[in-house]
């Protein structure tokens, strides 16, 4: 039986024990995703949304659709993988169940919490205005998937004029009792007007052996002025493979930034889809990519600029080293009615691995006039005249070089506006070099 069999079949067994509160929307929304997934099945390099990335080789596996039962980690088993030195809310899942023992919730004047919990108390006001709905393309398997198999998931609901004091982390640990497992995680964000928020989210297997493969979703609705700073930090095990997809809905004058920091994992599709619904929206696209072995990471981003006096900042970096692929497929459409758009995009990816590829498509699609709209992709290698003159000045080579890649990463670490995290993303950059270096970027 293959993955996708197994899954249409398990679907009537999932909706039986599901732990989201299914009333007739829910239901409806669920089948309506099953049969979307069960008419496509999963993307193949012939659909040209994915043609440089290839699932074959994670669908392979027989994976549990769900955990046959609840497992528990030691707080020191995980503690390394938060950030240090901050204070922060938790929302913490170990093999796709929250856990409460490691979370650190609330409800005190904005919500921090389960989506199940919310829909309840919301009395599934939610569903009707929020989920499912910043997808322009409701057809797409992958994420039908996720909404078709989603069991529990967070909900983060900050209201009007409000700066949540510190940063949230949203944590996905897998043990590896079970020797293959997909999981479904789903995130729904909503921020209100003139408020602030700062989250940081993980995906995370505790374990070299076991082989889990994550299809993670997250929804964001930012309203008028409202700021959102979002970091992912991608650095899991050689068998752990994930597939990322977040969709952003902003409205006027809000500010988003989304930063994504991939360095480990087998197989990582990062989706990430903007749609601006107001005027004087900013939205910000940042990523660094670090992969050695035969590590694959495929960045795949959508601007929708579909109203005027807007503006997009897009910057992706790449270090590649032995046989890594990395991929970067970002596409910038500016409707008729969006004039005075400023819209801008880079993509550049050194080389250091003789095996290294990387496969880069950038794509303006403007239908207005009156824009600023640029793009640029560069492909090398290190500055052997640069790496030279370091050494005559007594650097060795191997730390010489580092600080050049870092140098060339360094524009993406700056925007980060958490220190502690700043000097997370630091360590774990040098650590993929192989080198320690005694400064901060």
């Amino acid at each position: 039986m293959s993955l996708k069999e197994k899954l249409i079949s398990s679907f009537i067994a999932l909706e039986n024990k599901g732990s989201v509160d299914l009333d007739s929307n829910i239901h409806n929304i669920r089948t309506k995703a099953i049969e979307v997934f069960e008419q496509k099945g999963f993307p193949t390099k012939k659909d040209e949304e994915w043609k440089y990335t290839s699932l074959k080789s994670i669908l392979k596996h027989n994976y549990s659709v769900f955990p046959s039962s609840e497992n528990s980690v030691e707080v020191n088993d995980i503690k390394k993988y938060f950030i240090q030195g901050i204070e922060s809310y938790k929302i913490v899942f170990i093999d796709g169940v929250y856990s409460s023992f490691l979370s650190e919730t609330t409800h005190d004047g904005f919500d921090i919490c389960l989506l199940s919990s919310a829909i309840k108390k919301t009395k599934h006001k939610i569903v009707t205005d929020y989920y499912f709905n910043t997808l322009a393309n409701k057809n797409d398997s992958i994420t039908a998937l996720n909404t078709a198999f989603t069991t529990e998931g967070t909900y983060i609901h900050i209201p009007k004029n409000v700066m949540v004091p510190k940063p949230i982390q949203l944590m996905y640990f897998y043990t590896g009792k079970e020797n293959e497992v997909m999981l479904q995680p789903r995130n729904l964000i909503i921020v209100g007007e003139n408020s602030h928020v700062q989250i940081v989210e993980r995906h995370q297997c505790l374990t070299k052996k076991a082989t889990v493969l994550t299809n993670a979703v997250t929804e964001i609705f930012a309203h008028k002025r409202a700021i959102v700073d979002w970091y992912k930090i991608q650095n899991d095990t050689e068998n752990a493979s994930l597939i990322d997809s977040t969709f952003v809905e902003q409205r006027e004058n809000s500010i988003v930034s989304v930063n994504t920091y991939s360095f480990g994992g087998k197989l990582t599709r990062n989706n990430l889809e903007f749609h601006q619904k107001g005027e004087h929206i900013v939205s910000n696209l940042n990523g660094i990519s670090v992969l050695n072995k035969k590590q694959h990471v495929d960045h795949h981003t959508l601007v929708n600029h579909i109203e005027p006096n807007c503006e997009s900042h897009e910057l992706y970096k790449g270090i590649y080293n032995n046989a890594s692929t990395g991929v970067f497929n970002g596409k910038v459409i500016v409707k008729k009615e969006a004039q005075k758009t400023n819209a801008y995009q880079q993509n550049n990816s050194i080389l250091i691995g003789d095996k290294a590829a990387v496969n880069a498509k950038p794509q303006l699609e403007i239908f207005a006039d009156d824009v600023k709209c640029s793009h640029g992709c560069t492909i090398g290698q290190l500055d052997e005249s640069a790496l030279f003159y370091m050494q005559q000045r007594g650097i060795p080579k191997a730390e010489a070089k580092a600080l050049l890649l870092f140098a060339f990463a360094n524009d993406v670490v700056e925007k980060i506006k958490i220190p502690e995290l700043k000097t997370t993303i630091t360590k774990l950059i040098a650590d993929k070099l192989g080198v320690e270096l005694g400064f901060n970027l």
